[in-house]
């Protein structure tokens, strides 16, 4: 028999300490209607989010030198859980609608479209696809203007019309921004601007240096300590009676050549799957018609206490996803498999861009669930 991981998976604490409650909680800070404030964050007036793309909190703990302003912020906080699938994709939607995955329905990186055999790429999208009708909810932008609050997203320029923005910041006047210079004066204008503002600020470079060298390189260090200034920037031009959280998508782990499991080099863990889905840390795994008990089987055989391998409907009785829309579960694979420690299940032929990278994100492990939330003001526990 194959033995379970040695740990148990962190569930994401959606409804009281996630990604997603961190965003709602803001939003109704500022008076934006219909959020739960699950945080308890007082009232402001204006309220800015930084989002710092794979800043998880372990990353964060083992670098304080790196990071002295976001360390010091850390000392009186706690984290949060990214939500799962630990990946942009998912928290992305999570941060612009206030919503667990099982919810909103951006499942993952990658991730069928029912009734094809096709799978929708949400970074690069496919244009068959309408966003508004896959992501259909409110955004919290949205819901902002219809307050007549502003409501700003400021990230990389190139972001803007893509369906992914469109999805998820819909609602927002989207500034672009392509240095971190210009990410900390955006952010300062649209806060100054207006008596009353919601803010959100996304920042991908440290993620970009993670993947190719790796969360425990000194490129990475390096590029943290330029998010520690950009952040102390954001936090030093703040107007009055605003507050400010910085946080993260997920965090990441980096994988060792011994610790790839290539799923096209292992016929047992190609057999009976029609769509392979998700990334190597977090994978949707669709069964041939008829298929889904074997491929269940053999996946939890053959990966033993590498990876939790669970079928879609336990997955979600555990609440990996949160709540979970009907309309919307059979975006999740028939075979779901988190892997443990720092594994990953690559597929070398099919994904050889994901499957190259060192440092990668997604599943239930601490480091890829846990985020910061650190709060400027600093909030006294």
């Amino acid at each position: 028999m194959p033995s379970e991981p040695r740990h148990s998976p962190i569930v994401p604490s959606y409804g009281s300490a996630s990604l997603a409650d961190l965003a709602a909680s803001v939003a109704a800070a500022v008076g934006i209607p219909a959020l739960p404030n699950a945080l308890g964050i007082g009232e402001a007036r204006r309220a800015c989010i930084l989002l710092v793309d794979g800043l998880g909190w372990e990353q964060l703990r083992d670098h304080p030198a790196a990071a002295p302003f976001l360390s010091e912020l850390a000392r009186n906080s706690r984290p949060l859980t990214a939500g799962f699938p630990a990946t942009t994709v998912t928290s992305l939607a999570s941060l612009c609608t206030g919503l667990s995955s099982g919810q909103h329905g951006m499942l993952g990186y990658q991730v069928l479209i029912p009734g094809t055999a096709r799978l929708l790429n949400a970074l690069r999208w496919d244009t068959r696809v309408d966003p508004q009708h896959w992501q259909p909810h409110l955004t919290i932008y949205e819901r902002a203007a219809a307050a007549g609050i502003p409501a700003f997203h400021i990230a990389q320029g190139s972001f803007r019309g893509t369906g992914l923005t469109t999805a998820l910041m819909r609602g927002a006047e989207y500034l672009p921004a392509d240095t971190m210079g210009v990410l900390a004066a955006r952010a300062a204008s649209a806060l100054a601007e207006h008596s009353r503002a919601y803010v959100t600020v996304y920042h991908g470079d440290l993620d970009a240096t993670g993947h190719v060298f790796g969360v425990g390189s000194d490129a990475w260090a390096k590029q943290l300590a330029h998010v520690d200034k950009l952040a102390e920037h954001i936090a030093g031009s703040l107007p009055p009676e605003t507050i400010l959280y910085i946080t993260a998508d997920h965090g990441m782990v980096d994988v060792d050549e011994q610790d790839r499991i290539d799923i096209d080099a292992e016929p047992a863990l190609r057999a009976g799957v029609a769509v392979l889905g998700g990334e190597p840390r977090a994978r949707h795994v669709y069964a041939r018609p008829g298929a889904a008990a074997d491929v269940l089987a053999t996946w939890r055989e053959v990966l033993g206490d590498r990876a939790w391998v669970m079928p879609r409907e336990e997955a979600i009785k555990e609440g990996w996803f949160g709540p979970v829309d009907p309309a919307l579960a059979e975006r999740i694979g028939d075979v779901i498999a988190a892997p443990a420690d720092t594994a990953a299940l690559v597929a070398t032929q099919a994904e050889p861009r994901e499957s190259a990278l060192f440092g990668m994100h997604g599943s239930l492990t601490p480091s890829d669930q846990l985020i910061p939330a650190l709060a400027y003001p600093a909030v006294q526990s």
